[in-house]
């Protein structure tokens, strides 16, 4: 996804989660920092993710293992020259049968695809679309 802003600032909006919460997840442990573990909370859905901080490398790439059992994402911010940000979201290591294993990479290519498009939104125009949220309202904790 082209995010029109530059790579520090689309790299900050997933590792410091006073920004991510605007866009995708409601609560996190702390921030994205080599080595860490943090618990990051979808609280609408009663769901929470450990994720595991596997590499960082400033304003170009992050990876991160998370679920159970564990899969890892990856971020990578390509700076073009016109001081846009080309965001890469890639996930690796689904188990399962092979019908399992593409039903998991759908899931995951949706999703990603709501968080890149809720965080171009806000970076670019400081609008919470809210799209992880009303993805699915009837699943809310509570209803």
């Amino acid at each position: 996804m082209l995010i029109r802003k530059p790579a520090a600032e689309a790299y900050a909006a997933f590792v410091d989660p006073a920004i991510t919460t605007r866009f995708w997840f409601t609560k996190s442990s702390g921030r994205l920092a080599p080595g860490a573990e943090v618990l990051w909370e979808w609280e609408m859905y009663g769901a929470a993710a450990p994720v595991r901080v596997k590499a960082l490398e400033p304003d170009h790439r992050i990876l991160i293992d998370w679920g159970d059992p564990p899969r890892e994402v990856e971020w990578q911010f390509t700076a073009r020259p016109d001081g846009t940000t080309l965001v890469i979201v890639s996930e690796r290591g689904f188990q399962g049968s092979d019908d399992e294993m593409v039903a998991q990479a759908i899931d995951s290519q949706g999703g990603f695809s709501f968080v890149l498009a809720a965080l171009k939104a806000f970076l670019e125009h400081g609008i919470q679309l809210n799209l992880v949220a009303d993805h699915q309202p009837d699943a809310y904790v509570g209803r």
